[in-house]
């Protein structure tokens, strides 16, 4: 379908005040079942059911989302698809790494086939021959990123909180990080990824996330507010500019500013090896398709799933929640580029394959 085509069927839809409708539809639900998947005239709507756990994503919801979306897309009586959470918290506040955690310490497959499965399912959103709408109404962070941004149209609303904050957790940007951060304007995604900043409402399209906003509570949609980093992009661009993470470093000391020296403090807390493998994946990813960065993106999470940071920083995090974690390395001087290449090594017949 070209754009033309699925932007026609997106005014139309907005005319409806479908947006509205289903955003205010999405504050509680009586339904059980962990993701609800049901037709609701001309839209195939998917909605993430979890509110207790700001509807974190888990391999039995992918398991359900995928089939349905290839279903839908094929139906000709289906003409687009919408994704929303319940709740009115979040839409989706990432995947349930906790999980993963435990079943990678366990040696069980689910640390393999939850990233590999979540994967295929962001890049079936990215090629989806129907237009898909996520409504990204509250907290959308990691796996709900993924589950929003490949779409052709991202709402956000003055309740949207957006982030990517992986290497806190000794993770990484995933679920395609490594394609859509590099090419958002300028350094912007770069920032993003290492710090783990936090936009919220009309910042989250300003920054180019959503393709649209809507005040949830207002039948208008609006798209006009000065953006909250407008003031500090040329200084992010310059700063993420470097060609390392130390040159990173230095240059946000020597630049000494208030907003600096806050930027600092939070790319200090994060794992040394989740920062240099970061800094790679967008500079390999600029240049890379979504599946190609993707297959990227698999052997890293395996990588991790074998090594120390992101299972103390899910301990520190989300199990004792004392967010004092202790990175191994703990210094980025102790993080080779050996080190760093077996991050990116082949999986050989294991590789993510589409």
């Amino acid at each position: 379908m070209r754009l033309w085509e699925l932007m026609a069927r997106f005014n139309s839809f907005k005319r409806t005040n479908v947006i509205l409708q289903h955003l205010r539809m999405s504050n509680h639900t009586d339904a059980a079942g962990e993701v609800l998947l049901e037709r609701k005239g001309c839209a195939g709507v998917i909605t993430l059911n979890r509110p207790k756990f700001l509807n974190a994503l888990n391999l039995s919801m992918v398991r359900q989302i995928y089939p349905q979306l290839k279903k839908w897309e094929q139906d000709p009586e289906t003409f687009l698809i919408i994704i929303k959470g319940v709740g009115g918290k979040a839409f989706c506040a990432g995947g349930d790494i906790r999980a993963v955690s435990e079943a990678a310490k366990a040696n069980q497959k689910l640390s393999q086939e939850f990233f590999r499965e979540e994967y295929m399912l962001n890049n079936a959103i990215d090629s989806c021959q129907k237009p898909y709408v996520a409504l990204i109404h509250g907290i959308t962070m990691g796996g709900g990123v993924g589950l929003s941004v490949h779409g052709h149209f991202r709402v956000a609303t003055e309740k949207s909180l957006f982030a990517m904050p992986e290497t806190a957790i000794g993770l990484f940007p995933d679920v395609g990080g490594g394609y859509f951060l590099p090419r958002l304007q300028g350094k912007l995604g770069y920032f993003l990824a290492f710090t783990g900043f936090r936009l919220k409402g009309r910042d989250v399209y300003t920054a180019g996330i959503a393709t649209h906003f809507v005040d949830s509570e207002k039948s208008k949609i609006d798209q006009n507010k000065p953006f909250i980093l407008e003031e500090h992009l040329d200084k992010i661009n310059s700063w993420f500019s470097a060609n390392s993470v130390e040159q990173i470093i230095e240059i946000l000391q020597q630049d000494g500013s208030s907003f600096a020296l806050e930027q600092l403090k939070a790319i200090n807390k994060m794992s040394p090896t989740s920062l240099k493998i970061t800094l790679r994946q967008l500079m390999e990813g600029s240049s890379k398709t979504l599946q190609e960065v993707l297959t990227m993106e698999y052997r890293l999470s395996q990588a991790c799933m074998g090594g120390h940071d992101f299972h103390e920083g899910v301990r520190a995090v989300l199990i004792d929640k004392d967010q004092s974690p202790k990175w191994k390395p703990a210094e980025l001087k102790e993080v080779t580029d050996e080190d760093l290449n077996n991050y990116f090594k082949s999986l050989g017949s294991n590789d993510l394959k589409f």
